[in-house]
């Protein structure tokens, strides 16, 4: 997978419900226009055919124009000085620093599927970060939290695989060297049948508390996120278009107390991709900025 973006833009149904929106209201300001129009012909247009076929021609390209795929989303933003990106592509390849969702007990181990699945962003960062070797990462991963309390422990006979200790939502292990670090964040509680659940104020609340980590060890710098939340229990009913912008807002909305990071770089996999309006998320960031610039 390239790390701008993979294979052909995926087709989405909010793109094509654009072009139909965009495309009626250019025919809605056609016949708006050829009302005023009609006293200056008296005898009627020259060549009405033409004219009709003409002006619906550039009702569908308005339309078509208005809606078609943007593979990229850049939106720079003043007061403070930032810059946020929404694009599909390699979360791995992505430029900075890099933002990976856990579970309440950071486990690493797969397990065959049943605790981490193997298309997942956190067993990718296995993988390619850390050569397949769990040991490894949960070495990292005591480290960064040795600090931080458990908020509680399990029994091994109530979770039979995986890590027993239990941290607080919104807990942020910080991994790896200050020139690529992987903020691991825990915005989800495992249970005991091993299914990962959140919830929008559980989501809400990590993200703050992710921002904070950011703050602290990559303000000046570049950060990679992908789209959290999309997939988990109990928040089946927010789609991924939903979820980005709850991204989104909580960033905007944390960067108001001042810069988070200079940039905040949200990677889209295809799967999420093909279910995300760009040119609505590209209307909505501008709204947000321009809001921030009049502060």
């Amino acid at each position: 997978m390239s790390g701008r973006f993979p294979g052909r833009w995926p087709v989405c149904r909010r793109t094509a419900a654009a072009f139909l929106r965009n495309t009626a209201a250019a025919f809605g300001g056609v016949a708006v226009a050829g009302q005023l129009a009609g006293p200056l012909f008296p005898h009627g247009l020259p060549a009405p055919g033409w004219v009709t076929a003409g002006a619906a021609g550039a009702c569908v390209l308005w339309g078509a124009v208005r809606a078609r795929p943007v593979p990229v989303v850049r939106q720079e933003f003043r007061r403070p000085d930032m810059t946020v990106v929404v694009e599909g592509g390699d979360l791995f390849t992505a430029p900075g620093h890099l933002v990976v969702g856990f579970c309440d007990t950071f486990d690493t181990a797969p397990a065959d599927g049943r605790l981490i699945d193997g298309g997942s962003v956190q067993a990718q960062l296995l993988r390619r970060r850390y050569d397949g070797d769990p040991d490894r990462l949960d070495a990292e991963l005591a480290d960064a939290l040795a600090a931080v309390a458990p908020q509680s422990r399990e029994l091994r006979a109530d979770k039979p695989l995986g890590k027993l200790d239990r941290y607080p939502l919104g807990t942020v292990a910080v991994l790896g060297p200050p020139s690529r670090l992987v903020f691991a964040t825990a915005y989800s509680r495992l249970g005991r049948d091993l299914v990962a659940s959140s919830g929008v104020e559980d989501l809400w609340f990590s993200l703050n508390r992710l921002w904070d980590a950011v703050d602290r060890r990559a303000r000046t710098g570049s950060v990679a996120m992908p789209l959290v939340g999309s997939g988990l229990a109990r928040m089946d009913y927010l789609d991924q278009d939903s979820l980005l912008r709850l991204i989104l807002m909580s960033f905007i909305a944390r960067s108001r107390e001042g810069a988070v990071c200079r940039e905040l770089r949200v990677v889209l996999r295809p799967a999420d991709l093909a279910n995300v309006s760009m040119p609505e998320v590209r209307a909505f960031l501008r709204s947000m900025a321009a809001g921030l610039s009049e502060r």
